[in-house]
């Protein structure tokens, strides 16, 4: 009776706003391998997955900021450094920065997700043999176990995240010659540097049973993807009590959690457990730095799923990101534009008008000599992106602000900031660990 009075209690609360989803419990979540995350753990912290032996996924996914970088577009090979304080190496200097803002890593493995990237490059395709869809085509699809491990294959390949500049090392001359899959390419050439190393050799046996000639840069994502999905697994957020009725919010982000789910229309794009459609909006996004352009165009816009799929009605439309601790996750929008999730959450109600007032000293950017404002200088530029937005803007009081940032605090997961395996003190390679 108790419970049942407590439930109403909350729901009492919940006046004047629409329908929450259902919580998260374990059966949203696949079984994990312990053994398999340690080894994942080790790889995800280790650098020898890159070009130069110098980045791994921790630079620019480190839990010290969120499982993200703490800057707006990070510097990832020729860079020094971790997170806000990450400079670059002059004597091996980026051509650019990465293009697109590092997005968190919490409940990637739950498995309601069925799409990732910015651009939804990867999503889920049951008609494929690998059941999911990538730019690399069906050949170069098989061995990865799902989603989160096939999203490996393009770090490694990225001259501006871990393969490093063209010709300065194997990596990157074999990914700019397309030397991919097969011996001697890029996704072989890694995984010889890993299977050389004895504890990695060890483990890979003890967990998947392979000698040292039989690992696969597929069996590498697939330990980091089980450590991914164990790590920032986020189902224990203030907001998760709520749901199941074990506690109630305090005022302030019950007043957002009305606005979130009541008239401001929040929870029509952030939908479900996971607070996202996995759909693809045009927002009026910010655009700084170098846009999503290939090696022969000079341009620096960023168009989004258009790019993907071709289609002009999706330019400028990006996916819905989930807001589990959210908080934690800034700079925010797909390039970084917003240091200041208030900021943000002004803009996003207006785009027009945010678009129009938008200062890049609200950007969180390690100092690089390259034009970051192409985009926001060119009045035709930004009309294009204004031209795609079809949301009316939407009025929103300092109070309601607030209020609102009040709730998306609450999705802030203890459990899941801290991670449950940490930040290794060494890897096998013996390379320098991101702390």
């Amino acid at each position: 009776m108790r419970r049942i009075a407590m439930l109403l209690g909350l729901w009492a609360g919940m006046a004047g706003a629409g329908d929450l989803p259902d919580p998260l419990t374990a059966a949203d979540f696949p079984p994990v391998d312990m053994e398999e995350a340690r080894l994942g753990q080790l790889l995800f912290y280790d650098p020898i997955l890159s070009g130069n032996k110098e980045v791994s996924c921790a630079t620019c996914h480190h839990p010290r900021f969120g499982t993200s970088d703490g800057v707006s577009l990070g510097i990832g090979d020729g860079g020094q450094g971790l997170g806000p304080e990450r400079v670059t190496d002059p004597d091996n200097l980026p051509e650019q920065r990465v293009p697109r803002n590092a997005p968190g890593l919490f409940n990637l493995g739950a498995r309601q997700v069925r799409v990732l990237f910015h651009d939804g490059r990867i999503e889920r395709d049951p008609s494929r043999p690998s059941g999911f869809r990538t730019p690399m085509g069906p050949e170069m699809e098989r061995g990865f176990d799902g989603l989160l491990s096939a999203q490996t294959m393009f770090p490694v390949l990225s001259a501006d995240e871990m393969a490093g500049h063209y010709g300065e090392n194997a990596i990157s001359k074999a990914t700019r010659t397309g030397r991919i899959t097969g011996p001697g390419g890029t996704w072989d050439l890694l995984a010889r540097r890993v299977a050389a190393l004895p504890d990695y050799q060890r483990r890979f046996d003890s967990v998947y049973g392979l000698a040292p000639d039989q690992i696969h840069f597929t069996d590498i994502s697939n330990a980091i993807a089980v450590f991914m999905a164990h790590e920032w697994r986020s189902d224990s957020a203030p907001f998760d009590a709520y749901l199941r009725g074990q506690r109630g919010l305090d005022e302030p982000a019950m007043a957002g959690l009305r606005l979130f789910y009541g008239d401001k229309g929040c929870a029509d794009c952030h939908s479900g457990p996971l607070l996202t459609d996995q759909r693809f909006h045009a927002m009026g996004d910010v655009q700084i730095g170098p846009g999503k352009a290939a090696r022969f165009e000079s341009h620096a816009r960023d168009t989004g799923r258009m790019r993907v799929t071709g289609d002009q009605a999706d330019a400028y439309a990006f996916r819905t990101p989930s807001l589990r601790n959210v908080v934690l996750t800034a700079p925010y929008g797909h390039a970084g534009g917003h240091a200041d999730l208030a900021a943000y959450l002004r803009h996003h109600a207006d785009p027009v008008a945010g678009l129009a007032d938008y200062d890049i000293g609200q950007a969180v950017l390690p100092d690089l000599d390259v034009a970051d404002t192409r985009i926001m200088d060119d009045p035709a530029e930004v009309a294009a992106i204004v031209g795609a937005v079809t949301r009316p803007p939407m009025a929103l009081t300092e109070a309601e602000v607030a209020a609102l940032v009040a709730f998306l605090e609450s999705l802030t997961d203890p459990v899941a900031q801290s991670g449950r395996l940490g930040v290794p003190d060494k890897v096998p390679s013996g390379l320098e660990v991101a702390q």
